[in-house]
């Protein structure tokens, strides 16, 4: 009877490690969910630079506290593709990256 209770204790035991496991690797892959949009006046400001420095567009998405710059906004030009717009926290243009484009564009 021992015997039978360890291997349940520890088929048990298992099945939580592994469970736990699965929960942990779904929480870190989210990704793209811990994104924080650009709010308020700094929208303003932010959308107003990225679309000065693509010479128009609209406005389609943005990021507050981005890898490459403080902000990000996409903007989607005229002719459908999408450029990031990466800005320092005084809403200065870092430079860019363009979907289809082999490198990122630096600010001048």
């Amino acid at each position: 009877m021992k015997r039978r209770s360890k291997w349940i204790v520890g088929a048990a035991f298992s099945a939580l490690l592994i469970g736990g496991g699965t929960g942990i690797a779904l929480a870190t892959s989210a990704g793209d969910d811990n994104e924080k949009p650009i709010t308020g006046p700094a929208l303003e400001k932010a959308s107003a630079a990225a679309l000065a420095y693509t010479g128009g567009g609209e406005v389609t998405d943005s990021e507050a506290g981005d890898e490459e710059g403080y902000y990000e906004v996409e903007v989607t030009l005229d002719n459908g593709k999408q450029t990031d717009v990466h800005l320092d926290q005084d809403f200065k243009v870092l430079g860019s990256e363009t979907d289809g484009a082999d490198e990122p564009n630096d600010a001048e």
